[in-house]
């Protein structure tokens, strides 16, 4: 039992030293190449397995050797340095090119070219500079007539706009009147000249709901290097004007009341923005109505009555409203209005597609 266990052993132990002396060799280098002289020859043998660890150590040798050269000097990745790297090609030109396949190189005559009609197109894509969509916009402004000669309407008033787009709104305006209706200079002089009167009214206040449409914007360069951005809207809309007629033929007896009466209007306006929620605005508005005069006919005719019944006469006429009104007509007060435009909220954020 003894002698088996022993025969086991000695056959293990001579199996695991070929093993462990092919583990021992040294290793040669990747980048390494056998020389010729180191290749196995036909008529060599095998080394032993006993001798495996020898050969190894013996084949090390010989390759020190030989790394070395001919005047002593290592060669690259001798003794496992690493290889020094070539250096990095530069990047490709138009003349390398031309070296390497002269077909493939391109052929422009530079004259030629220079002589061709060129078309550029360029596109210009800038966002608004001052962003109205859902925004409120209030324009308090002061106005002046333009069309009436014998007297001036002038009034302060103020405007709201709530924009639905960025080019349309929705809003109502409102005007005051009443103190400051003047009769005209021409007016005065007419009258003392020639002994003519003629029929005036004066405004109390109006009223309008209007729609604002903006068909076009821009910018223009001012004041050195400042950039002003502008846009030009058209407003229209319905709503009331409350006159009467300035007593002029018989301030004795006539006492006119304010009435309102429907208005249309309809005008154009400029907006020239300083900031994105600042703009002073000029527009050009005309407020249209049915006015109500005063009665000048028949009227020198009651003062030439002598008799008294004729003078009772002519005072039931003069106190008779019915007597009081003329002819109605067409009217159109023409006003230039100058505000700013103040937008709020003061601010927004640009919502780009996905």
């Amino acid at each position: 039992m003894k002698q088996a266990r022993t025969g086991l052993l000695v056959a293990m132990a001579l199996l695991l030293v070929p093993a462990v002396a092919g583990a021992q060799g040294k290793a040669k280098p990747a980048g390494d190449k056998e020389k010729p002289g180191a290749a196995a020859k036909p008529g060599d043998k095998k080394p032993e397995a006993g001798k495996a660890g020898a050969a190894g150590a013996a084949s090390d040798t010989e390759f020190d050797a030989d790394a070395e050269g001919e005047e002593g000097e290592a060669t690259p990745g001798a003794q496992g340095e690493p290889e020094a790297a070539e250096p990095a090609a530069e990047g490709g030109s138009l003349e390398d090119i031309c070296k390497l396949d002269p077909d493939a190189c391109p052929k422009i005559s530079m004259e030629e070219a220079a002589k061709r009609d060129l078309n550029p197109q360029m596109y210009a894509v800038q966002q608004i500079y001052a962003l109205r969509r859902h925004r409120f916009e209030i324009q308090p402004y002061w106005s002046l007539t333009m069309n009436d000669q014998f007297v001036s309407h002038p009034a302060p008033g103020i405007a709201l706009n709530y924009w639905i787009t960025n080019v349309m709104a929705v809003g109502a305006n409102f005007n005051w009147y009443q103190g400051l209706n003047k009769d005209s200079a021409f007016n005065a002089a007419t009258r003392r000249a020639v002994r003519v009167g003629v029929p005036l009214n004066e405004y109390q206040w109006s009223a309008a709901a209007n729609f604002s449409y903006v068909p076009m914007y821009g910018k223009f360069a001012g004041f050195g290097d400042f950039i002003f951005h502008w846009d030009a809207y058209v407003v229209g809309g319905v709503g009331a004007i409350s006159t009467r007629p300035i007593v002029v033929f018989d301030p004795r007896y006539r006492n006119f009341s304010y009435e309102p009466k429907v208005a249309f209007n309809a005008g154009l306006g400029v907006r020239i923005f300083f900031n994105r929620w600042f703009a002073g605005v000029l527009e050009l508005r005309d407020y249209v109505y049915n006015e109500k005069l005063e009665n000048i006919e028949n009227y020198d005719a009651m003062f030439n009555v002598d008799t008294q019944q004729g003078q009772a006469d002519q005072i039931a006429w003069r106190e008779s409203k019915d007597n009081w009104f003329g002819e109605s007509k067409l009217t159109n007060n023409v006003q230039a209005q100058v505000g700013v435009s103040i937008f709020l909220p003061f601010s927004w954020e640009y919502r780009l597609p996905k």
